[in-house]
């Protein structure tokens, strides 16, 4: 009779406790919870087919909103909802990224992260995407995950260093995953100064404008599949 290790009785442990933490967090009053009933709403109305790609994540996603006209011969779900960080997207799982049959998942989040204290560091963002790595893959162990990397934005400039910092923690985890890619915003949006390049941005200096998305279309495309 095999005996089943530690290592798999706290992989099994954790996983409950995400799924409870889940469970008590999703409902209403917590945040972003109107936006969790507006995209309960659209599927009601419109359930999306199975086998699109799905983009989920913050507002870098959710202002993308013509983001099927970079990709259209991709069919694409998107689930962005504005100002959300990574534990806002293991909160909401069920809803923004489980409920659905995607082929591919495409993750934007972590800046909000970093943006909202500064205590939170890279590495904890790091582990923050590690934990929904591991809810992703123990729900779709075959589908493939992309993440884009944390974006450089004027505004936010001084959270620079720790962004790289967070980028390269999380390229160098998804190096030793099956099926997945790290996409490099980062330094395409950069000037030769290693600022910000502040002409692909919107008046608020942290949202992109059409030249910053066409940037990041020219990125991502090569690696969405067909």
């Amino acid at each position: 009779m095999s005996i089943m290790s530690n290592k798999n009785r706290r992989l099994i442990l954790w996983m409950f406790f995400v799924a409870v933490f889940a469970q008590v967090q999703a409902q209403p009053g917590t945040a972003f919870w109107n936006d969790i009933v507006a995209f309960r709403k659209a599927d009601s109305l419109h359930a999306p087919a199975a086998g699109q790609i799905l983009f989920v994540g913050s507002s870098s996603f959710t202002m993308w909103k013509d983001v099927q006209s970079y990709f259209p011969s991709h069919p694409i779900i998107n689930r962005g909802f504005g100002g959300s960080s990574l534990p806002d997207l293991i909160r909401y799982a069920e809803d923004v990224i489980f409920k659905y049959a995607p082929r591919q998942i495409v993750i934007y989040c972590g800046e909000n992260d970093l943006g909202a204290s500064d205590t939170v560091s890279a590495a904890t963002v790091a582990e923050r995407f590690k934990t929904l790595f591991s809810m992703i893959r123990q729900r779709f162990p075959r589908v493939p995950i992309v993440f884009v990397s944390l974006k450089p934005s004027p505004s936010r400039q001084h959270l620079l260093p720790k962004m790289l910092e967070a980028n390269t923690a999380i390229r160098q985890f998804l190096k030793k995953k099956k099926k997945t890619t790290f996409i490099d915003v980062y330094h395409p949006m950069l000037s030769d100064d290693g600022k910000p390049r502040p002409d692909i941005f919107l008046d608020d200096k942290l949202h992109m404008n059409a030249q910053g998305y066409a940037i990041w279309q020219k990125l991502i495309e090569p690696h969405l599949l067909k």
